[in-house]
């Protein structure tokens, strides 16, 4: 995998476009939401690119893991906060539905990268 920049990794781009979705359908919530919800959930969703490019630029494949898990977990936020929407009916159910298969498409693929990661982490021991 020689990846240039995490620009290039499938990664990144399933989050950059999560992160793009995620802000245009929450401009739909309700105004009272703003500095409740709305801000956590795309405050969320942009945390998953943000530590996977910061992991990236820290040359070290231990050091990168940590940060993709970090990512995982702000994934995982995200998807929480979706579903506090559903909760509040600021989203619907088929709606729900489709960022989950979006958001658990992106862990499996950050899993993937994880575990890369940490095999690459052994090799160099």
């Amino acid at each position: 995998m020689g990846y240039q920049t995490f620009e290039d990794l499938e990664v990144w781009k399933l989050a950059r476009q999560l992160k793009k979705d995620i802000r245009k359908l929450t401009r739909e919530f309700p105004a009272e939401e703003k500095y409740r919800l709305t801000d956590q959930v795309i405050r969320s969703s942009r945390s998953i690119g943000s530590n996977i490019s910061e992991g990236f630029g820290r040359f070290h494949y231990k050091e990168n893991s940590k940060f993709c898990r970090n990512a995982r977990g702000s994934l995982m936020e995200t998807l929480s906060h979706l579903i506090d929407a559903f909760d509040e009916e600021y989203i619907n159910e088929q709606t729900l539905s489709r960022y989950k298969i979006q958001i658990l498409h992106c862990n499996k693929v950050l899993n993937g990268y994880i575990a890369y990661l940490n095999k690459r982490s052994m090799d160099n021991q």
